[in-house]
């Protein structure tokens, strides 16, 4: 393989990048102005009367979930007017559209053409009405009938050398009930390579709590909101990928809340949220939500956990037993002294030097915790994409134990996820790394072998694929390209595949770069109704904070010529296991109920699923560190406290810290504008965000072109044509949007143990513009 990575293709010239126009950054978030280009998105793609049924049926009960972000909804209280954020608004849109794209498109656009668009602009072409087909050698996708692309797919598949030359991936929106026949096809057919959307963000904190408190999810409700003293955010940016958490924060300060934000930026729904459903908000009056703002250094949130956690040891021993929660500590830990002893290893002037804080500031922030032990500590990928992110999401967990924040009403732990069913992914066994009990289940319950070894996660099938060892990538759902990190040599090992298969709604770049052979399938959305045999059905998923509900579609499909997720898993499996399967499939692909039968009988917390998940609002899974219960850990059913040091960061000369982050006119892959109103960007997404100490001291100005380089590994990576912003941003630190930069981040640069690639600190060069 070559020594220099290249950027992926359709990048813009010169020209295009003068329509930037920056203005000031906001903040405040939400407002009429989230109200207005909300609707502006659904009379553009769905039109009034299709855009508002789906409108007034998002997260009802009655309803269905939307596709965003897995933020819960309200238990009782939901709004009688809109129980939706922009960002939801926009995903409705998407996926309304009434746009769509026949035999006749493909034939007239070539995928050569095709990948010289945009991200943006390939998604705006609208939703896929039927399966296409891309032979070896062919320009353009074809017309393929449903039976054909099955059988094309069993006949690969039962070609394989083993089944471990397929790998499956899974996006975070596939329901529960095709989440659960997908790994049962998967296993059955004899593997557990399951990359999926986890790998990618949260893994680290589904591996750190699972070996902390023995449950790799969070352990607080909603409700948990409205009945605590101090919220702590870090390394997440609600205003934008989880617009509706704004309503709970700013009900958690009316009842006397505060709030600690942890960002390197200055995000706008950190600081102030202007509720469009409430007459102050109509007015324009904000609320403010952050009471202390910790602009930290990019991964500076370890050296500042553990200076909280010195100056809270300093005000217990001035006030013993006024501080920590020693009955709690005594009752439910281990390793107390001991990580006493490693904090006192570390002078306070080093960690704030460490987290870019100042001794002052980290003090009220131990000053607002000290006297409180109802306290809920909030984060995302701000945190868990380091190569140390396992190990400070066991640092959060440390916080919460010194203070007993675990187990109580207005205490606990919140990650927060990004896709609307990540979770439940995961729940269904969507997992390269399946423990052995729940194998044995699948042994008990259907009668079949499955798979013992552990498969390849996302890092691992991309470099199979360079390697020769994978053949076959399915994906249930997502834009896998755009997604993943070294986009250019994730894109190279792709076209190593004899076959891409890729399950979607919309066109994405994914489709583009594909194996020898490449299909489309397209399958139906949340929104849209889904009719089993003459009658309405319904999917469910389980949000953030471990709540199952149903999720009932109502709009009329876009194509006659789709199918729902779980048939085509279901046709996939007959096609390729035919009679040597032990599973009857044709049962599962007409009956949603039966599914969830077998889920009952498969999954613990699901017993009696078909009678739970039908009750409006859903159920609660089991939680045993939410109520109290410490089980599956190393000591007993006893959390242990975490020894970590400091990470260590090799910055060379004129290299700056980049992170990855989202436009406010985005969700994950999926690109709805070229405006980021937030932070004052306009008309183009290929910008960097630098401290302006930083921009006038490398000679560079604001507004000038540049290319950034990042050398990880003695590999040159270039992301060329980026636009300086001046931004209140630590200096050192920059910033640019994903998948933009994606390019730089390199696919052997991971988090250990979860093995997430590092996208939130990525050491890049910066020059100015070289034309090739």
């Amino acid at each position: 393989m070559s020594n220099s990575i290249k950027e992926q293709p359709a990048a813009e010239n010169p020209e295009e990048l003068l329509d930037l126009k920056v203005t000031k950054p906001k903040t405040w978030a939400a407002g009429i102005p989230a109200v207005t280009v909300a609707m502006v998105d659904i009379l553009q793609e769905s039109g009034f009367v299709r855009g508002m049924e789906g409108l007034f049926k998002m997260n009802k009960k009655d309803g269905f979930d939307c596709s965003g972000c897995a933020w819960p909804d309200p238990d009782d209280d939901r709004s009688p007017i809109a129980e939706y954020c922009e960002n939801g608004a926009k995903a409705l849109a998407e996926e309304a559209t009434t746009k769509k794209l026949t035999a006749k498109f493909f034939a007239e656009n070539s995928v050569a053409d095709l990948a010289k668009l945009n991200d943006y602009e390939i998604g705006k072409k609208g939703r896929i009405a039927q399966p296409v087909y891309l032979p070896k050698g062919a320009t353009h996708y074809q017309p393929i009938s449903w039976d054909d692309a099955f059988k094309k797919i069993g006949d690969k598949l039962n070609s394989l050398a083993s089944p471990d030359e397929a790998a499956f991936y899974t996006s975070g929106r596939t329901s529960n009930e095709a989440s659960f026949t997908y790994q049962l096809f998967i296993r059955e057919f004899g593997t557990n390579n399951m990359p999926d959307c986890s790998n990618l963000c949260h893994e680290s904190t589904s591996l750190g709590l699972a070996e902390a408190i023995g449950i790799g999810k969070g352990t607080v409700t909603l409700n948990d909101f409205y009945d605590t003293d101090v919220i702590m955010i870090i390394g997440q940016n609600p205003g934008t990928n989880h617009p509706r958490m704004l309503t709970a924060l700013e009900k958690a300060k009316q009842k006397g809340a505060k709030i600690i934000a942890v960002n390197p930026l200055h995000e706008a729904g950190l600081m102030g949220f202007k509720n469009p459903q409430t007459l102050k908000g109509i007015l324009g009056i904000n609320s403010q939500l952050a009471d202390l703002y910790l602009q930290v250094k990019i991964n500076g949130d370890m050296a500042l956990l553990k200076a909280i956690e010195k100056l809270l040891y300093k005000a217990e021993q001035e006030n013993p037993g006024k501080v920590f929660d020693h009955e709690f500590i005594k009752s439910n830990t281990e390793g107390y002294v001991a990580f006493l002893n490693h904090l006192n290893q570390f002078e306070l002037s080093h960690l704030a030097d460490e987290c870019g804080i100042s001794i002052a500031q980290i003090e009220q922030a131990a000053d607002m915790l000290k006297d409180k032990s109802r306290i809920i500590i909030c984060w995302a990928m701000g945190v868990t994409q380091h190569v140390n992110g396992v190990a400070t999401v066991k640092e959060i967990v440390n916080l919460a134990l010194l203070k007993g924040a675990i187990g109580k009403p207005g205490a606990g732990l919140c990650p927060v996820r990004g896709h609307s069913n990540v979770q439940g992914n995961r729940t269904m066994m969507i997992f390269d790394k399946p423990k052995p009990k729940q194998l044995d289940k699948l042994k008990e319950v259907f009668g079949f072998e499955p798979p013992r070894k552990h498969g390849y996660d996302v890092v691992e099938s991309i470099q199979a694929m360079h390697e020769g060892k994978l053949k076959v990538f399915f994906a249930m759902g997502g834009n896998f390209l755009s997604a993943t990190p070294d986009t250019t040599y994730t894109a190279e090992g792709m076209r190593k595949l004899e076959m891409s298969v890729h399950v979607s709604t919309k066109l994405n770049r994914s489709h583009l770069v594909h194996g020898d052979e490449a299909l489309i399938l397209p399958t139906l959305s949340r929104s849209d109704k889904d009719v089993v045999l003459g009658e309405d059905q319904f999917i469910s998923s389980e949000n953030s904070m471990g709540v199952v509900q149903m999720s009932k579609g109502m709009l009329e499909p876009i194509s006659k010529d789709l199918l729902n997720e779980n048939q085509i898993v279901c046709r996939m499996a007959k096609a390729t296991l035919g009679s040597r399967s032990v599973i009857d499939w044709t049962k599962f692909e007409k009956s949603y109920d039966a599914v969830r039968d077998a889920i009952a009988k498969t999954i613990p917390g699901f017993e009696h699923y078909n009678q739970k998940v039908r009750i409006p609002g859903g159920f609660y899974l089991p939680n045993g560190p939410r109520d109290g219960k410490f089980e599956n850990i190393d000591f007993g059913n006893r959390v242990g406290f975490n020894i970590a040091e400091l990470p260590k960061h090799e910055i060379g000369e004129g290299e700056y810290r980049m992170t990855t982050i989202r436009s406010h006119d985005q969700f994950n892959t999926t690109i709805y504008g070229l405006d980021d109103r937030y932070r004052g960007i306009h008309n183009e997404r290929r910008v960097i965000f630098m401290n302006a100490n930083d921009i006038a001291k490398a000679g560079f100005k604001d507004g000038e072109l540049v290319d950034l380089y990042n050398n990880f590994g003695g590999r040159e990576r270039v992301a060329r044509l980026f636009v300086i912003v001046s931004y209140n941003i630590p200096e050192g630190n920059t910033a640019t949007y994903y998948p933009e930069a994606n390019v730089l981040i390199p696919i052997d640069s991971v988090a250990e143990k979860s093995n997430t690639p590092t996208s939130k600190l990525v050491f890049i060069s910066i020059k100015k513009h070289q034309p090739k």
